[in-house]
């Protein structure tokens, strides 16, 4: 393998770490809040309880996600120093918004959210969850706003080769960005939504009767249940804005190979990128015209229309494009029948008590299927932007860097070797929390410190 192939496998080993735990801190924020609110009004230690278990897991997130961001941010310009020399005027104040609106803010106030239950008036305690959380929505949305300009870039002009900015309001509110937050909160919500659910389920299983397990159990299938119907929608929203902006990347999600109407939806197929065609095709006739242009003549645009002026084929590589999307949504069907079939078994007000057990056993590992839906989906849309760095501006390999393979290949074996090994331990951590928390034999004891705080 060349630099350029192992500089993006390094690139996109370390955001697939640290997209995971942003992933997480994005939602749980307001999970949190939404616990400390309902302990400030009913006064009931549950919610205190369940705020209590859960800020251990959001500062363990938000720890990972600044280590591994930190790593991620420094290949730039080790490994990627075109991307900085073209677009540097852009992309570096958008990362400094992101730490001086978001970082800051959430360093500031997490103290006090961790540690200051009882140090601080109640008041400032749940101001301090609100901040925080606000802060994590900030920073989704400010490196949102750079990914989304590097799809469709806007507001901007080339000068020698290199990108000034020409509209500030352009650039931030580019084409996609409004679609491409929307589907990534949605998604934080439903990865939250399911780990809450999922380790909810396992304290159960242990026999873990608690009040706090039985509160967040129904808090994660409510919000999983209300937000899948609305992440399908942004889906949609957002393949319809790609399909007017990148519509190579539509043509390799579907597997189209030629321009025409009446598209099949594909449920399976082997594409071959040598052949300009599908084997062993399972399709569903008419439905990707009907889902992309509502139509079911609609106009499907086919891959082999982005062909470069030397011949060379303009478009990214099919199968990971193909078969990530597939995995995304495949995650999202799954997320929808179990999330909807709980709610359901729950209908009589019993809570985990009235789901089946093996729906119960099924729901732990459900636990981290966010985590696959969003690494997915961003494998999607990130390999899906291929050739571009920046779509119609900056192709990855006028960006990386000329240093020799092994080098690269070195780094990156520690890199993958390190995080396999975080990644483990960040889920042991999660189920020896679990696993400690509550007793096997009855209610969640209820500690000292979960009684109101006084107020100021």
């Amino acid at each position: 393998m060349d630099t350029l192939l192992l500089s993006r496998i390094q690139f996109g080993a370390n955001i697939s770490f640290h997209i995971l735990f942003p992933t997480i801190t994005i939602a749980l924020g307001w999970v949190l809040l939404f616990f400390k609110l309902r302990f400030n009004a009913t006064g009931e230690a549950k919610w205190m309880d369940a705020y209590r278990f859960w800020v251990k897991v959001f500062a363990l997130s938000f720890a990972m996600g600044v280590v591994s961001g930190i790593t991620m941010s420094f290949q730039f310009g080790t490994n990627w120093p075109g991307f900085m020399e073209t677009v540097g005027n852009i992309a570096g104040p958008l990362l400094a918004y992101e730490v001086l609106t978001a970082f800051f803010l959430e360093a500031v106030f997490l103290g006090i959210m961790l540690f200051g239950f009882s140090k601080v008036p109640n008041w400032l305690h749940s101001l301090a969850t609100f901040l925080v959380a606000f802060g994590t929505t900030m920073s989704a949305f400010w490196i949102l706003v750079l990914n989304s300009w590097m799809h469709t870039p806007a507001g901007f002009e080339l000068r020698d080769g290199v990108a000034h900015a020409t509209d500030w309001w352009a650039i931030i509110f580019n084409p996609s960005m409004p679609y491409r937050l929307a589907h990534m909160l949605m998604a934080s919500g439903l990865t939250v939504a399911f780990l809450i659910l999922g380790l909810s389920a396992f304290r159960w299983l242990r026999g873990d009767r608690g009040a706090d397990v039985r509160a967040v159990f129904k808090t994660g299938a409510w919000l999983a249940a209300l937000l899948i119907p609305v992440q399908i929608y942004m889906g949609d929203m957002h393949g319809l804005n790609t399909l007017k902006y990148q519509p190579q990347k539509v043509a390799a999600m579907e597997g189209n190979w030629d321009t025409q109407s009446n598209v099949p939806l594909l449920l399976f197929a082997l594409p071959d990128e040598d052949a300009r065609e599908n084997r062993f095709e399972v399709a569903v006739p008419n439905l990707a015209s009907i889902i992309l242009t509502h139509k079911a003549d609609g106009v499907v645009p086919g891959l082999n229309d982005f062909v470069a002026e030397d011949g060379t084929h303009l478009h990214p590589p099919v199968a990971p494009v193909f078969w990530s999307f597939r995995i995304m949504v495949g995650t999202g069907m799954a997320m929808l029948l179990l999330s909807w079939s709980a709610l359901w078994f729950m209908r009589r007000g019993r809570g985990p008590a009235g789901v089946p057990k093996l729906m119960q056993v099924a729901l732990v590992p459900m636990a981290f299927s966010g985590w696959v839906a969003t690494l997915a989906g961003w494998y999607t849309t990130e390999i899906g932007r291929q050739p571009w760095l920046v779509q119609g501006v900056l192709t990855t390999k006028q960006a990386v860097a000329d240093v020799p393979a092994p080098m690269v290949a070195s780094t990156l074996a520690v890199y993958l070797s390190l995080y396999a090994l975080l990644l483990i331990a960040y889920i042991s951590v999660l189920f020896y929390l679990a696993r400690k928390t509550g007793s096997p034999d009855g209610p969640t004891p209820s500690a000292p410190q979960t009684q109101p705080v006084p107020a100021e």
